[in-house]
């Protein structure tokens, strides 16, 4: 779009504001090359971030600050293929990961897992940002920790499986969100009170769009610490459970 184009179209202000392509003008019938590149550079970044891979190593590395445990599991989907064919292998411990958690119970009160879920790469850049402020939160309040789970091929619902294995009064999974074609690099976090194989969707709290481009670090710990102390309070999660931070009672 050209500057004198760009000056006089209404939505042109609102770009500053957010990520999402608005106003990207038209030529003809299509649209202007150079948003069509970005376009395209997008969609290869977005495909890129499904089939990144957790650094292990590296996260193992970094999170050995907290002074915890550290288990390494596998989900049942052996692959990355037939972790996005059968999405109901990315929900289960394989074998092995389900002998690991009965060498380890603990009955904590929060269990943390760390999962690739669809975009590897946004758990890669984020979970110990958040973690670094999230965990001395918890502590303080005198919660106990699990050992920190780190779990390849997985999605949400394997922090159930997770967190019930290890008899914890509540699971908080951070996990790769389904990237966009603006924020490939986003990480979700999500809170179960009384985890257990087979909860849905409606049993979960969810904090969205955790990035540095999104949500911050600092405000996404907040939320989630509020939420596990209003949990565990309250004994329930999900649906029933508002984030009313802030609000005036």
């Amino acid at each position: 779009m050209s500057d004198h184009l760009e000056k006089n179209d209404p939505l042109a202000p609102l770009r500053e504001f957010t990520a999402a392509r608005i106003a990207i003008g038209r030529v003809g019938n299509s649209i202007p090359l150079k948003q069509s590149m970005e376009f395209n550079l997008a969609h290869a970044h977005a495909r890129d971030a499904v089939y990144s891979t957790l650094d292990l190593d590296g996260l193992t590395e970094k999170i050995k600050i907290f002074d915890l445990p550290i288990l390494h599991l596998h989900s049942q989907a052996s692959t990355r293929h037939k972790y996005l064919k059968r999405p109901d292998l990315g929900r289960l411990l394989s074998e092995d990961s389900h002998n690991q958690l009965h060498d380890s119970i603990v009955c904590p009160d929060i269990c943390i897992i760390i999962a690739d879920g669809l975009s590897a790469a946004a758990v890669n850049e984020n979970t110990f940002g958040l973690l670094k402020i999230l965990i001395p939160m918890l502590s303080t309040a005198k919660l106990t920790i699990a050992p920190l789970c780190l779990v390849e091929q997985g999605r949400v619902a394997i922090g159930d499986d997770i967190a019930g294995g290890l008899k914890a009064k509540l699971s908080i999974i951070l996990i790769g969100e389904r990237p966009g074609l603006s924020s490939a690099d986003s990480m979700g976090a999500y809170l179960t009170f009384n985890p257990s194989p087979g909860l849905t969707d409606e049993s979960r709290n969810c904090i969205s769009n955790i990035r540095k481009g999104g949500l911050s670090y600092r405000n996404a710990a907040n939320k989630i610490f509020y939420l596990v102390n209003e949990a565990i309070k309250r004994k329930l999660s999900g649906v029933a459970l508002k984030d009313n931070a802030g609000l005036l009672t």
